[in-house]
């Protein structure tokens, strides 16, 4: 569990200023994982009252920037962010209502794939989306 606290170091830690925007960016991305950024916004304008979309847009892309969030935009959607960072992990999607869910690594130690051609590349990190229909859905389509 991250508390404020935990926050505030996360930020000194990345050389970060602690301000009440980026601290209600982090808790709002902590409490709300693969939340869009329009979600963050109404959260962040809850918890401190206004602030602009652009102030967001700017906190987002500097915690993005230090690794504190990890933004993933799976294709055809808006791009999402969540605290878990660091461990590679995946996620699945949902064709159908776009609800997403984190998938541990695939097989092994990070970068979780080992490929059949690195080209030379130094690999670090293997994205993986998995896509399908959620348990709602998939109950809805027998229905």
């Amino acid at each position: 569990m991250s508390t404020p606290s935990d926050f505030e170091r996360m930020l000194r830690e990345s050389a970060l200023r602690v301000t009440g925007p980026r601290l209600a960016v982090l808790s709002a991305v902590h409490a709300h994982p693969h939340a869009d950024t329009d979600s963050i916004i109404r959260v962040v304008r809850e918890e401190i009252g206004a602030v602009s979309s652009q102030a967001v847009y700017d906190v987002l892309k500097a915690l993005t920037g230090v690794g504190l969030l990890r933004r993933i935009q799976p294709q055809g959607t808006v791009s999402r962010y969540e605290t878990r960072v660091g461990d590679n992990h995946h996620h699945v999607v949902c064709r159908s209502c776009g609800a997403i869910a984190d998938v541990d690594c695939s097989v092994g130690h990070a970068p979780c794939l080992t490929a059949s051609d690195d080209h030379g590349f130094e690999i670090d990190e293997a994205e993986v989306v998995y896509w399908g229909l959620c348990g709602s859905c998939s109950e809805a389509r027998v229905s």
